[in-house]
């Protein structure tokens, strides 16, 4: 396993409740409602969250592989993320899959930025081994 030589940021939270709670930042510019999937009413679930953040995440990993290369990545640069719950051997699983768009790139351009961006973004490499992951370049 990798080890941390330098700590770059720290996100904190408290939740309660589980999937019919509440989550809240330390600094509160995280203050949100939770509720399980397909549930009436508000509040999001951990899946829509880890999906948020894992493309943020994504497209910034996407933006230092495009400056390696000498490229500027798309303004309209974008990562569909689909998180699904299932349940499997072994219980409760996850799997997702990223959808990228990087429009007016050559295609193998775009490939070799999704393919960095893959090998170096902290929730990809989390994930790596973990669970199914499918990556698509549109």
């Amino acid at each position: 396993m990798s080890q941390i030589d330098k700590i770059l940021y720290t996100g904190r939270t408290t939740t309660t409740g589980g999937r019919n709670g509440a989550a809240r930042s330390d600094d509160g510019r995280l203050d949100i409602l939770l509720a399980p999937p397909g549930a009436a009413g508000n509040g999001t679930n951990p899946e829509q969250l880890f999906a948020a953040g894992w493309s943020a995440c994504f497209i910034g990993a996407m933006g230092l592989a495009a400056a390696e290369l000498k490229v500027a990545l798309p303004k309209d640069t974008g990562v569909h993320a689909e998180v699904d719950l299932g349940t499997g051997t072994g219980g409760y699983l996850l799997r997702a899959r990223l959808s990228i768009s990087l429009p007016g790139l050559p295609r193998d351009t775009a490939q070799a930025i999704v393919d960095s961006a893959h090998a170096n973004c902290p929730y990809s490499k989390a994930t790596r081994g973990n669970i199914g992951v499918t990556l698509t370049l549109l």
